[in-house]
């Protein structure tokens, strides 16, 4: 809850960072980065055999699964903090995210994690020779109210 609240702080410290001539960049929350830098070496350990294209194979409640549990909810902090930032601080801290090349690492650990055949939870299918159904094989319908 307290995320969205966040990039205020560095609203009032927004006009510093536009007058040097070389690309700013703003760090989000270092509490944060520090907890995101920690868990992508972590979790660069775990895949480092994996190559991109290819998935890993996470067993549930695992020491694996939390690591890489806790990695994608510091990331949905992450980004629960952009959305709360005004463009001008999104800009900043993108710059940031691109130097210390977070970005790409959190693509190349979900190309890795991401299940070749990923299959929608739910029910059972009643049908006992009917496929299984994944997100790849079913339609979306998006309903806008």
């Amino acid at each position: 809850r307290i995320m969205p609240e966040l990039p205020k702080f560095d609203d009032e410290d927004l006009k510093s960072y536009g007058d040097e001539e070389e690309e700013s960049a703003l760090s989000p929350p270092a509490a944060l980065m520090s907890v995101l830098a920690t868990q992508e070496l972590l979790l660069e350990n775990i895949l480092e055999c994996i190559p991109v294209g290819e998935f890993a194979v996470i067993q549930p409640l695992s020491d694996e699964f939390c690591l890489v549990l806790g990695y994608l909810l510091t990331w949905k902090l992450t980004l629960a903090f952009f959305k709360a930032a005004s463009s001008q601080l999104r800009v900043l801290y993108s710059q940031y995210l691109r130097r210390t090349k977070s970005l790409n690492k959190l693509l190349y650990h979900l190309f890795r994690l991401m299940p070749e055949n990923p299959v929608i939870s739910g029910p059972a299918p009643e049908v006992p020779n009917k496929d299984t159904k994944t997100f790849f094989t079913e339609e979306l319908h998006l309903d806008v109210k």
